[in-house]
């Protein structure tokens, strides 16, 4: 016969089961509520200025015949893609880099206009461009002491007055170092290359460390089969 499983112990599989369906639920849910949420806030600031004729609306009413409201979610991200690309291509040609020059002297005579523009054109190429400005390794440096290491991302080599100033002997690297779990803010560090460690990881997999506090480690497989 077989003996009845204790009230305690069946609770504790219920709770491990809910938290295992939790950990599966939730990175799924919150990426598909934030992609629907992101789709409905640029469809609510793009449709304004789409034309009547191309509104879902009327452009179902025009092509199928349907008079009922319809509610198509995204058809503003479509628009807002399809735009920003078509000023991308002629932001690349003559006529464009000349618009794109004579709107921003006309803005750079603007006080308090300028500083706006100047603060958010600097952030979006910081953040957009596609340049050699992205971070080149993941390492890792003894901070804020000496026994203690941190997680960095090696940027560049420094360049003019700082390696000038910091002395012959190393080169100089420029290192940024993320706060937890937030790695969009951080520090800049000036350290010589010897004291930097650099590591097989990718900056995907050293940027998943530092925002788990930890808790999520890439799979070493070098480590492993050197270990075996």
């Amino acid at each position: 016969m077989s003996t009845p499983i204790p009230k305690s112990r069946f609770l504790a599989r219920l709770r491990t089961s809910f938290l295992t369906g939790i950990v599966v639920i939730a990175p799924v849910g919150l990426t598909v509520w934030l992609v629907w949420t992101v789709v409905g806030w640029v469809d609510g600031f793009v449709l304004p200025f789409v034309p009547d004729a191309y509104q879902p609306d009327n452009f179902f009413y025009t092509v199928l015949g349907i008079e009922t409201p319809v509610n198509i979610r995204g058809v503003g991200a479509v628009f807002f893609l399809m735009f920003t690309t078509f000023v991308g291509w002629l932001a690349k040609g003559l006529i464009g880099r000349s618009l794109i020059k004579w709107g921003e002297n006309v803005v750079h005579r603007m006080p308090v206009v300028r500083s706006i523009y100047s603060g958010v054109k600097q952030l979006a190429e910081t953040v957009f461009a596609q340049t050699d400005r992205s971070f080149e390794k993941a390492c890792m440096i003894e901070y804020p002491r000496k026994g203690i290491w941190a997680i960095g991302f090696i940027s560049t080599p420094a360049k003019g007055e700082i390696s000038k100033r910091a002395g012959p002997e190393d080169e100089i690297l420029s290192v940024f170092l993320p706060t937890t779990p937030n790695p969009t803010s951080g520090f800049l560090l000036f350290l010589p290359k010897s004291e930097v460690v650099e590591l097989d990881m990718t900056i995907e997999e050293a940027a998943k460390l530092v925002i788990s506090a930890g808790l999520v480690y890439p799979n070493d497989q070098k480590t492993i089969s050197n270990k075996e």
